[in-house]
């Protein structure tokens, strides 16, 4: 890749990232660019622009994009209650769409001829990060330096940032044993003890979450107000997305909503055990059933959840900008327009249960129908005979014939 003129680096400031820095200054003589994203990791990002400029850099890209991330990424994947082999809520998936797109936008920008990232060659990272920016640009170049340099521990990385005079900050207190990632969806977990399947993770390891039996005595209720599918009000106040998904984090976490741990299965092959928080998507995906469980047509709501599955896997896999995802997010936001109404939420210890729905304009819920009292000839009880013996005609031949 000699004719790699100029590189865009997603830069996090960090050992890794600023280790990848200088090792494509100097590697591939290129200039780069850095690009730094805030997506709601509750860490200051503009310190990012201070070491850029210590080492050289000239084109600084810092951006807020708490509330793009939850708008177009984070509230259209649960539209579809999507969750990934029954439990994992993609949180770190859901965000690497986001940043591939704008990599390319900024390499467009400033007419860079490559991408960079600190994804490893074992995750998944590096598959979404690359799927994306083909996607959106197929001629550009990728360099992603854990696939190319032997630098494979953290004590070669000090080692490389102390021969090279790269300012490492160095954290008070005792260092963090996990490999975290966090976004305004959740926080996630690896390495350390979780290495270990059987080994049950420490308590003090969670951020944003008391543990169940440290939580409130006191239940906590919430009301959430939908339009076509997404939250738009909490307890009768209007949110944006991003103040959607804060405040929903804020009320989970307290009451020890949102933990996760599991073993899930990598597109690369092998399997991986993590850590996750994510009380708001916790609290999200049960609201969100409850709603469409009572304004949605039955085989509508059926469809959706046979192809959720797929558009689960679509994300995990990175192929959040292929044609095939972005049909299925045709069909799914077409379902939603009918979505609309308030859902009553109790969180306590540790637990979301849905204790109200309702919709003045949209519910298919019939009380005249439904009543187990005297539906006074709304519902012909008797008609259920013929449709229990055209339903059972099949099975009834079939068994002549044992």
């Amino acid at each position: 890749m000699s004719d790699i003129k100029k590189v865009v680096l997603a830069y996090s400031g960090g050992l890794d990232t600023s280790v990848i820095l200088k090792w494509l200054q100097d590697e591939y003589a290129a200039e780069v660019v850095t690009f730094t994203a805030d997506i709601g990791q509750g860490e200051e990002v503009e310190p990012a622009r201070l070491k850029a400029e210590a080492m050289g850099i000239k084109e600084i890209y810092i951006e807020d994009l708490r509330e793009e991330f939850a708008r177009d990424y984070v509230f259209p994947m649960f539209r579809a209650n999507t969750i990934y082999e029954g439990e994992y809520l993609l949180g770190t998936s859901i965000a690497r769409p986001l940043i591939a797109k704008r990599l390319i936008e900024i390499a467009n920008e400033t007419g860079a001829e490559a991408v960079s990232h600190g994804a490893t060659g074992k995750g998944n990272d590096q598959v979404r990060f690359e799927l994306g920016a083909y996607a959106l640009r197929p001629d550009i170049k990728i360099i992603a330096p854990w696939r190319e340099w032997d630098l494979n521990s953290r004590q070669a990385l000090l080692a490389y940032a102390d021969t090279h005079g790269i300012s490492i900050d160095k954290k008070k207190g005792k260092a963090s044993p996990y490999s975290m990632d966090a976004n305004s969806l959740h926080i996630s977990y690896e390495g350390g003890i979780l290495e270990d399947p059987w080994a049950e993770a420490e308590d003090d390891m969670w951020l944003w979450s008391v543990s169940p039996e440290k939580a409130p005595n006191q239940a906590t209720y919430i009301e959430l107000t939908y339009l076509k599918g997404d939250i738009i009000a909490i307890d009768g106040i209007d949110h944006k997305p991003h103040e959607v998904m804060e405040k929903l984090n804020k009320l989970g976490g307290d009451n020890g909503v949102g933990r996760l741990d599991i073993v899930e299965n990598r597109y690369v092959g092998m399997k991986s055990r993590g850590c996750y928080e994510t009380p708001a998507g916790t609290i999200m995906l049960k609201a969100h059933r409850a709603i469409e469980s009572l304004t949605l047509d039955r085989e509508v709501a059926h469809l959706k959840d046979e192809l959720m599955p797929r558009y689960a896997s679509l994300i995990y896999n990175g192929y959040w900008w292929a044609p095939e995802r972005e049909m299925l997010q045709t069909m799914i936001d077409a379902s939603q327009v009918s979505v609309n109404g308030k859902v009553r939420v109790k969180l306590y210890k540790g637990t979301v249960s849905v204790v109200g729905r309702m919709s003045a304009t949209n519910s298919l819920f019939d009380e005249a129908i439904a009543t187990f009292e005297d539906d006074e000839g709304a519902y012909n009880q008797k008609d259920a005979e013929g449709f229990i013996k055209l339903n059972a005609l099949r099975m009834r031949i079939a068994a002549t014939k044992k």
